[in-house]
C-alpha cells in the first residue's frame, strides 16, 4: 500500500494512497529534503539538500549537489527506478535540481524539478 506524502484523507475519509508515478515523485521529494541522520532507522537515508540553501551559491555547489543526488537515488531508489540525470543549476538565491528518471516497473521516463 503506498501512502500519499504529504500525509492527506481522501475523500472516503481514508488515508490517500497515490497512483505509482505520484507515489514515486513523493518518495524523491522526501529523499531530496531529509537530512542524513533525520530518520532514525535508516540514518543514511536523506541528501540534505535544505541544508545547502544556507551555503554559498556556486557553480560548485551545483556540481557536488549532483554528485550527491545521483548517489542517494541510486543507493534508495536503485530498485524502483533508473536514474538518467541530474541536473543542478544554481541561479541567484535559488537550487533548482531536475531528475530524469525511468521507472522500472513501467519504463515510463519522468522528470522531476524541485526547487529551493
Amino acid at each position: 500500500m503506498n501512502i500519499a506524502y504529504p500525509y492527506t484523507i481522501d475523500g472516503s475519509g481514508r488515508t490517500a494512497q497515490p497512483d505509482d508515478d505520484d507515489y514515486i515523485r513523493q518518495l524523491i521529494e522526501q529523499l531530496l529534503f531529509t537530512a542524513p541522520g533525520e530518520r532514525v532507522n535508516r540514518p543514511t537515508f536523506g541528501t540534505g539538500l535544505r541544508q545547502l540553501l544556507f551555503a554559498p551559491n556556486s557553480p560548485e555547489l551545483a556540481t557536488a549537489t549532483e554528485f550527491m543526488v545521483q548517489g542517494a537515488l541510486q543507493e534508495v531508489m536503485g530498485e524502483l527506478i533508473r536514474v538518467e540525470a541530474v541536473d543542478v543549476a544554481a541561479e541567484e538565491s535559488t537550487l533548482r535540481v531536475t531528475v530524469q528518471y525511468v521507472v522500472q516497473r513501467t519504463q515510463q521516463r519522468q522528470v522531476v524539478e524541485v526547487v529551493s
